[in-house]
């Protein structure tokens, strides 16, 4: 990975991209973050989260500290990159129903659940948002992208792991960032 390059976790909201973000971190990988969304039940290991993503749009004057790190953006938030720079894209996906139990679960505990009644209209509208974000990424010169199934992560770490590093060019522990891998935290199972 070139050292102007930005390492891009993205992916739907509970599709894994707080456990890859540690994963990068572990393995050696400087994560560009902010500290101001602590651990919770939800995400015991940490959100990983840079509040300013969110703006990116408005000002992304932030992204010349994010060259030679990684950074979570949240698959919508992709479209508001600017082409201005080379973005290496660690997309997690998830089984879709895995990832409705998961925000369900996360409103259940906040107290704001509406006990998931629109949930195949809601797995449908997820479905086609991926197909379009993937269309798009396909289509942008400035961005590679590599695909990896977080199921299959927790499954067979080792061999998704040798993958990513060579994705990223490289020089990332391999060894430290299995260890970061935990069946433990994987709760919302379909």
């Amino acid at each position: 990975m070139a050292s102007n390059e930005i390492v891009v976790v993205s992916g739907l909201p509970r599709s894994g991209t707080s456990m890859m973000m540690k994963m990068l971190e572990a393995g050696g990988l400087s994560p560009l973050t902010d500290g101001q969304r602590e651990a919770d039940e939800d995400n015991l290991g940490g959100y990983y989260e840079f509040e300013q993503v969110k703006k990116v749009a408005q000002d992304a004057s932030w992204l010349a500290q994010a060259q030679g790190r990684a950074v979570k953006v949240i698959s919508r938030l992709l479209y508001d990159l600017p082409e201005g720079h080379r973005y290496r894209v660690v997309f997690m996906q998830r089984h879709l129903d895995e990832v409705l139990a998961s925000q369900q679960q996360m409103l259940v505990r906040r107290g704001r659940a509406d006990g998931g009644a629109a949930d195949a209209e809601l797995k449908r509208l997820f479905q086609r948002h991926l197909d379009e974000v993937g269309k798009w990424l396909a289509e942008r010169p400035n961005f590679a992208v590599l695909y990896l199934s977080y199921n299959e992560v927790l499954a067979q770490p080792a061999p998704k792991i040798e993958e990513l590093v060579r994705f990223l060019g490289g020089g990332l522990d391999a060894a430290k960032m299995a260890a970061v891998v935990d069946q433990r935290l994987y709760r919302q199972r379909h």
